[in-house]
């Protein structure tokens, strides 16, 4: 029987265990994590969402203090359009970032970025060339294109000196989407280097609407490799969604696919940015606890545990000092939401928002508790504490058990 490790994603002359991590942000996806996965040969991802708070935590940069004190006397302000971020500013977190990442990379493995395309902070084109020309001036062995479309993305990435040689990928959910990716594309000279198929059980935002249990990754997956071999392709595609053992990773890797995108599982790692308190919610949760809704003010449905403190939560909206998801006009449907309930209830000292949530906040306080659909099955992963608790993992024992393990075994841990 084959494992994980049977197999090999190639790029190139260049050969990694065909193991990817996924970009989970906010800062979920630590740089310890994706340091890790390189080391173990495979590849891992930072996320670039919010990277000016995110360096703030992690390096004591001040951008966050800068610019809540440049808008501060829009705060109580309807009316968000003001509110704009400093490139230099974005571009500078960036550098940062993504520079000690790849300082500290050790092993033959590699780390990209993932990159949301709906992370439009009030400039949408201008803040994600930023964000994606800066990773590249960084040394990022490659990029993710995700949480969107990314129709213009390789357009604003063309005039850079590692546009053909850093690693570029775009995640879909439809063959259609991808279709439409190559199009819009194709007077660049430029394929994508990897195409991650991601499914409706993926964790976070979905490429799906509420109706998401009516597809399947092995279908989509299929289309996609089948429509690549009639036009004669070469590109590696990378399954995403639900893949929870090594031995769901094999079933992709014998029919085609390049390698396997895996996230859940990690989100218990001791690398992982989630606190330890938080990860318990986690290996607690039935089924039943996960819920995909329509809170995102992204306007993607988005796949959560039903008790996480950001659903409901009535916060008054600070985008002064973050405004991640403002649109090009400085709107979040969240802003128009808080607004609603503080116009019926103006005498509340506290209000409560129940059709949409705070992204940025809740996010950055790592209240908003996204999941895959397979997180019911972490507890079954590690052993259970006399207290009650659950044993955390190492990211290098996770991916050993997805490089090594068969017969649909999951190692637990010593």
């Amino acid at each position: 029987m084959k494992c994980v490790d049977d197999f090999r994603l190639r790029f190139g002359k260049r050969e990694l265990v065909p193991i990817m991590i996924g970009g989970m942000g906010v800062d979920i996806s630590t740089a310890e994590l994706a340091l890790e996965a390189a080391r173990l040969g495979g590849v891992g991802h930072i996320s670039d969402a919010m990277l000016p708070t995110v360096t703030d935590r992690r390096y004591k940069t001040k951008f966050v203090s800068i610019k809540q004190k440049q808008y501060k006397l829009n705060v109580h302000q309807a009316d968000k359009s003001i509110v704009q971020f400093d490139l230099a500013q974005v571009a500078e977190a960036t550098r940062l970032h993504v520079g000690k990442t790849m300082e500290a990379k050790r092993g033959d493995g590699m780390i990209f970025v993932n990159c949301m395309e709906k992370l439009t902070m009030n400039s949408p084109r201008e803040t994600l060339r930023t964000r994606l020309i800066t990773a590249l001036d960084a040394g990022i062995d490659g990029i993710t294109l995700a949480a969107g479309l990314h129709l213009g993305s390789f357009a604003l990435m063309e005039e850079h000196p590692r546009f053909r040689d850093a690693k570029l990928g775009i995640i879909v959910s439809s063959l259609r989407a991808l279709q439409l990716f190559l199009r819009k594309n194709s007077k660049l000279n430029r394929l994508p280097d990897f195409i991650v198929v991601e499914g409706p059980l993926a964790g976070g935002h979905l490429g799906f609407g509420l109706d998401w249990a009516q597809f399947d990754l092995r279908t989509i997956v299929a289309e996609v490799q089948q429509y690549l071999q009639a036009e004669k392709l070469d590109i590696p595609v990378i399954p995403a969604g639900g893949i929870f053992t090594g031995s769901d990773a094999v079933s992709f890797l014998e029919t085609g696919s390049a390698a396997v995108q895996v996230a859940t599982r990690f989100t218990v790692a001791k690398e992982c940015g989630i606190p330890e308190k938080v990860q318990q919610e986690y290996f607690k949760a039935s089924e039943e606890d996960i819920e995909v809704n329509l809170l995102s003010p992204t306007g993607y449905p988005m796949r959560m545990l039903k008790n996480c403190p950001a659903i409901g939560s009535g916060i008054r909206p600070n985008c002064e000092a973050f405004g991640y998801i403002l649109d090009a006009n400085g709107n979040c449907s969240y802003i128009d939401a808080y607004n609603r309930e503080r116009a019926l209830y103006p005498d509340a000292r506290r209000i409560s928002v129940k059709d949409k949530i705070c992204l940025c906040t809740h996010m950055r306080n790592y209240d908003c508790w996204t999941c895959g659909h397979y997180t019911y099955r972490l507890k079954d992963t590690t052993r259970r504490n006399a207290d009650g608790t659950y044993q955390s993992l190492t990211t290098e024992h996770i991916f050993r058990d997805y490089q090594f393990s068969t017969d649909n075994k999951i190692a637990l841990p010593a």
